[in-house]
């Protein structure tokens, strides 16, 4: 007997890991146990994931195939305790579905924020054991900045570095201790007057862009941590709003010459690159799973910035003359919008990535560590963010709403428009990374909200709502200072690529021309 449920809701998935359900579809279970809340199956569609358990009601049918087996099978349940029942409770297929989704099971395997994004391990420029050794960077002396441990304990800082913290109030001990996140802490849990112990709730799906990518975190006043000057980054106010500060080294990086390598005695072929960054003029040679590598940095550590995506993997025929001119235009378009963005140019990892020499494996890895041990990213991201100050430099935020939700309009209509053209669209895989950012900004305005009502309802104190308020500023600045970014280039962009696309077509069809000439001549001998 297989386990299935059959939906009573409409459900909507919107983060990793959820899948859709429409109301009557019936489901293949994994468990029969919810998880918290939730429960994993198989929908009608063969998507399989997490969906509420109040969404569905759970059936018994015979089946030929067992039921999947269940991937989070060994996730503790039971972290918190059950909530009473109303007092007029109702069947289950009478109840309304609810406004906010439970947490997802604890101990859920997230992807990092960027996500969902997983370096290649195919046959596509598969890791080598010299990729990687046991040796870490910390282990190579002056490899990282000291964290200045006495230093900051005698009350001071290094120079050049500040310790940055949104935390506003004493920790109420940890998070979860028997109480689900988003619940008000028990009585006598933290002290204090009345009006001051409402808090902002926390969202309940946790599998939200806006908590993964510590947006929820930094807007609650959770980040800390030490900011080096050149870790900053500006953003500034121009003619058409908040803008990111120009780079005031601008460069340019051509890919060429990409030929196929071997390494342990001819049984490992690959593909290497040639990259000429104009600001070096020194070329260095890379493989596509160095992008591979850099894309999942930068996507990790910038939330807020649209990082493009690579031109696809391919586990056959990597070899090819076709395959091997199409990717290289499509890294090239790539390097293009990287070294024309004023934040993702001036990145340590990015420049390491252009000028670390090809034949110095110790530093290429000292980097490399370095980056995947950058402490600035999550939450703590936003610490490194500055915003104009003074008199005409805040934001309204009602007026942000609005832009980026008509911002949100106009890249759903572009989206669509470059469908039409499928060439293009796969080129121009710009626009799938603004929903995510957009998420996180309209995240940052819900907390904003409540913590208003809060402070109306005389049950927070104003200073800590404005705050958060503060905080959802930053985000803000930098989510329009990235929309305006995107207007500036998408002209250039969508024009390169619709003529790259038309000069293909031209081509495509003077050979068809072509061959129906000659095919005509051949009548000429009969």
């Amino acid at each position: 007997m297989a386990l299935r449920a059959r939906a009573l809701y409409d459900f909507r998935s919107e983060n990793p890991g959820e899948i859709s359900l429409r109301e009557h579809e019936v489901l293949s279970l994994c468990s029969e146990q919810d998880i918290e809340g939730w429960l994993e199956g198989v929908n009608s569609r063969g998507d399989r994931g997490l969906f509420p358990a109040s969404y569905v009601q759970v059936i018994r049918a015979p089946a030929a195939e067992p039921p999947p087996p269940a991937r989070y099978a060994n996730v503790p349940v039971g972290g918190f305790e059950p909530l009473p029942p109303p007092a007029a409770f109702k069947p289950a297929a009478q109840q309304p579905p609810p406004e906010s989704f439970p947490p997802p099971p604890a101990g859920y395997p997230f992807p990092p924020y960027g996500g969902s994004y997983q370096p290649s391990q195919g046959s596509d420029d598969d890791w080598d054991d010299d990729w990687d050794d046991s040796s870490t960077v910390a282990d190579e002396p002056g490899a990282l900045g000291s964290s200045y441990p006495d230093y900051e304990a005698a009350g001071g800082g290094a120079p050049g570095r500040y310790r940055l913290s949104t935390r506003s109030e004493p920790s109420l001990g940890p998070r979860g201790a028997g109480h689900p996140p988003g619940h008000p802490h028990p009585p006598g849990g933290g002290g204090g007057a009345a009006k001051s112990s409402a808090t902002v709730s926390r969202n309940l799906n946790r599998f939200s862009t806006f908590v993964k990518s510590g947006g929820e975190a930094f807007v609650l006043g959770e980040a800390s941590g030490f900011v080096k000057d050149g870790d900053k980054l500006c953003v500034v106010l121009g003619p058409r709003g908040p803008e990111w500060q120009e780079n005031p080294y601008p460069f340019q990086c051509s890919i060429e010459d990409p030929t196929k390598q071997t390494k342990f005695k001819g049984m490992k072929s690959y593909i290497a690159y040639k990259l000429v960054p104009s600001h070096t003029g020194q070329q260095v040679h890379r493989r596509y799973k160095h992008f591979d590598w850099l894309y999942g940095r930068l996507a990790e550590k910038f939330p807020v910035i649209s990082v493009p995506h690579l031109p696809e993997k391919q586990a056959t025929g990597r070899f090819e003359e076709d395959f091997i001119s199409k990717r290289r235009k499509g890294l090239a378009w790539w390097m293009d919008h990287m070294c024309s963005h004023p934040v993702l140019a001036q990145c340590d990892a990015f420049q390491h990535f252009l000028t670390c020499p090809s034949t110095d494996e110790k530093a290429w890895k000292q980097g490399k560590r370095k980056a995947e041990k950058d402490e600035m990213v999550g939450a703590n991201f936003f610490l490194t963010i500055s915003v104009p100050t003074g008199p005409g430099a805040s934001l309204d935020l009602q007026e942000v709403e609005s832009q980026v939700d008509g911002f949100k309009a106009f890249t759903k209509k572009m989206d669509e428009s470059a469908l039409q053209l499928n060439h293009t669209a796969n080129e121009f895989g710009h626009l799938a990374n603004f929903p995510d950012i957009i998420h996180v900004q309209k995240g940052a305005l819900t907390k904003v909200k409540e913590s208003k009502r809060h402070v109306e309802e005389g049950k927070m104190e104003l200073q800590k709502a404005e705050g958060i308020q503060e905080r959802c500023n930053i985000i803000s600045f930098a989510t329009l200072a990235e929309i305006n970014h995107f207007h500036k280039i998408r002209v250039r962009d969508f024009k390169s690529q619709m003529q790259h696309f038309l000069q293909q077509q031209i081509l495509f069809f003077q050979k068809v021309t072509q061959k129906l000439e000659e095919a005509l001549h051949k009548y000429d001998s009969v």
